[in-house]
């Protein structure tokens, strides 16, 4: 855990000193449902919170490289369980490298697809 977390902080710092980054209003999640086998989009503002099955997804902060929006997004979530009544995620998720610091959940994947200025 402390590898990934090393990992994710180089990946946004060399991100960061590459190209500007840009802070959006919003962002586009997936969430995955593995025993339904359904998949929907998530669109989140800054700061607001959806549910998506069981868990609560909040949408922290979304950064973008300012040349390139299209590129990547980098999104800060945290991701409460209530059947578990717990946080199961916090932290960022970076769009284009989704298995870096991933949802670790026996039935839903939540990742990042883009960020969104609103």
């Amino acid at each position: 855990m402390i590898l990934r977390a090393a990992l994710m902080v180089l990946a946004l710092a060399g991100t960061a000193e590459a190209q500007g980054m840009a802070e959006a209003g919003g962002a586009l999640l997936r969430g995955l449902d593995k025993i339904a086998g359904t998949a929907v989009d998530l669109e989140l503002s800054v700061g607001q919170t959806l549910a998506f099955g069981q868990l609560q997804v909040t949408l922290n902060e979304c950064r973008f490289p300012a040349e390139d929006p299209s590129s990547n997004a980098f999104a800060r979530l945290t991701i409460f369980d209530s059947a578990q009544n717990a946080e199961i995620f916090s932290g960022w998720m970076i769009a284009d490298s989704p298995a870096l610091s991933a949802l670790d959940h026996q039935r839903y994947d939540v990742w990042v697809i883009r960020c969104k200025s609103e």
